[in-house]
């Protein structure tokens, strides 16, 4: 279960760098959870170069969990027994904060605009459907996604990534986004979204209140729980510290799902311009 993200950037990346990558597990640790009991929480350190010199480092961890036990224990009780239905007007809500969010863009946002208390403006994703989760696979990359000869071969160099599925074909792990059946069998109420894309989600809406003269330096994500289909999830953010001088604001943000459940958490720290300097 992917679970959270720590990035820093040091420089931009831009349109026809190339860019080369060294990746390594940085640590296992036991935790007790909420949702499987025991667990072993999976660290992996990146750093991405561009001519040498390293324009971004970053953690990422997912969280290895027994499967019969995650089920047993029933965190997702109420999400299993009462799938959400909307009706015209619901939609209509949704399709209205979409249409509210406007990215500021090349309008520069100083930061002797920005106070703290500040709100950032609210971001809408969802409503949750299997559709949007093939979407972000789409453009993300999806790690096992194979089909016929290339998901044969796959499954010869790694026989046992193959978990039967009803009709006892061999199909991947990451089917959990799309196959209810062994998202259930996880402990989870339904297929449900990549943890990345809720990271994505929380950077993304920094990027559109910052603007294009913005820079995000850093960004702290934690995934709190599951989004199944049909979950609608809101962003909401607070400026939480100002240093006028050189240009760093930090904002709290949290996402939570239509029912007011935590979704995730972010921390981002962001450089502004500062009037009169270039």
């Amino acid at each position: 279960m992917w679970s959270g993200a720590s990035t820093k950037w040091h420089g931009h990346l831009r349109r026809g760098d190339e860019v080369r990558t060294e990746a390594y597990l940085k640590d296992l640790v036991e935790h007790q959870t909420e949702f499987a009991g025991r667990a072993i929480q999976q660290i992996y350190h990146v750093d991405f170069y561009v001519d040498g010199q390293i324009v971004v480092e970053g953690d990422s961890w997912c969280f290895r969990t027994e499967r019969d036990a995650a089920r047993e224990r029933g965190k997702y009780r109420l999400a299993r027994e009462n799938e959400p239905r909307y009706g015209y007007d619901d939609i209509g809500a949704v399709a209205q904060g979409y249409q509210d969010e406007k990215p500021r863009g090349a309008v520069p946002l100083y930061v002797d605009e920005v106070t703290v208390g500040d709100s950032l403006p609210i971001m809408t994703k969802g409503p949750m459907t299997v559709t949007g989760f093939i979407a972000f696979a789409q453009g993300w990359g999806g790690l096992y996604i194979r089909a016929n000869r290339l998901a044969h071969k796959q499954l010869q160099r790694h026989p046992n990534l193959g978990i039967p599925d009803r009709f006892g074909i061999p199909d991947v792990p990451e089917r959990v986004h799309w196959d209810d059946d062994l998202a259930r069998r996880v402990g989870t109420p339904r297929a449900y979204d990549y943890g990345p894309e809720r990271a994505s989600w929380l950077t993304h809406h920094i990027t559109d209140w910052m603007g294009d003269h913005g820079f995000l330096v850093e960004h702290n994500s934690q995934i709190r729980r599951h989004n199944p289909t049909g979950d609608i999830v809101t962003i909401t953010g607070e400026v939480t510290a100002v240093d006028a001088d050189a240009g760093l604001v930090t904002v709290e943000q949290i996402a939570r799902q239509q029912e007011g459940e935590l979704s995730a958490t972010g921390t981002a720290a962001v450089r502004l311009p500062v009037r009169g300097m270039r």
